[in-house]
């Protein structure tokens, strides 16, 4: 019988230790705050906006929206970017992605001050990740390991299987995995036999963006199956990467989509920002 892995749980148990450490901040008078930069009129970008926005409420984290014009400049963006830097008022800065066309996002991503980047997207901070010394890390990822964490589902040894290899999810996922001693393989779209590593996962992390790709003959009996795909179906239902229905029968501990590590993306936002305000008042 499997387990189901809720991230509503352990992202409202992390949100209430935040809000908690930032009350009693302002009980001193100190505000932690968050800058949140949106260009543009993406639908998704503005549900994911607002969701960040009810988060910061909800743990007392002061927050700033910078919404912007769909055909605003690399130039302003960057100019905003920069006097956010120098604002000592402001602790974290996140610019939601994705950017118009003629914006360059790597350039916007490298403008954010290292010590403000609680997305966690620059080269230093992902370097820092692999390095195991890093202040914060990447947001999706490290709410995995939270989840895992909460759960007792201990990583060490164990032979862990991520789909999917971008620089949002599967890279860092993989150096946090690795930190905790896991042995880790990541496929992607160029894998050949697929379903050979993943039978022998332990513990299988799928971020590949594709719906119900991963199917109950894909997975080992008490596998632990984590879910970060955010999908939607052909009939416009929400769904993850995982055949939930099938897969479930299968697994030791399963992630729902929605509800599993979507509410933990935002969960680590919410830390990394406190954190931010840690490293800018001398911890």
């Amino acid at each position: 019988m499997y387990k189901l892995i809720d991230g509503k749980e352990v992202s409202a148990f992390i949100k209430n230790q935040v809000r908690e450490e930032v009350e009693a901040l302002k009980k001193q008078g100190k505000t932690v705050s968050l800058a949140v930069i949106i260009v543009g009129n993406n639908p998704a970008s503005r549900v994911y906006v607002n969701n960040k926005k009810k988060a910061c409420e909800a743990t007392g984290i002061k927050s700033y929206e910078y919404a912007l014009d769909e055909n605003t400049s690399e130039q302003e963006l960057l100019a905003l970017i920069k006097e956010l830097n120098e604002n000592s008022e402001i602790n974290g800065i996140l610019c939601q992605l994705p950017l118009p066309k003629h914006i360059d996002e790597k350039k916007v991503i490298d403008a954010i001050a290292a010590e403000k980047d609680v997305d966690c997207f620059r080269a230093e901070n992902v370097g820092k990740m692999w390095l195991g010394d890093y202040d914060f890390a990447a947001c999706t990822p490290k709410g995995v390991m939270l989840l895992l964490e909460y759960y007792g589902i201990d990583v060490c040894g164990k032979n862990c299987v991520i789909i999917g290899r971008s620089n949002i999810v599967g890279k860092p996922m993989a150096s946090l995995l690795i930190e905790k001693s896991a042995t880790v393989t990541v496929c992607h779209s160029k894998t050949k036999n697929l379903s050979e590593f993943t039978r022998n996962a332990e513990v299988i992390i799928a971020a590949v963006g594709r719906p119900r790709f991963i199917t109950a003959d894909m997975v080992s009996d008490g596998a632990v199956v984590i879910d970060v795909g955010i999908n939607r179906d052909e009939n416009g239902k929400l769904c993850g990467d995982v055949d939930f229905e099938s897969v479930k029968e299968k697994a030791s501990y399963i992630t729902p989509v929605p509800g599993g590590c979507g509410p933990m993306t935002i969960a680590v936002l919410m830390r990394n920002t406190l954190v931010a305000y840690h490293i800018a008042n001398g911890k």
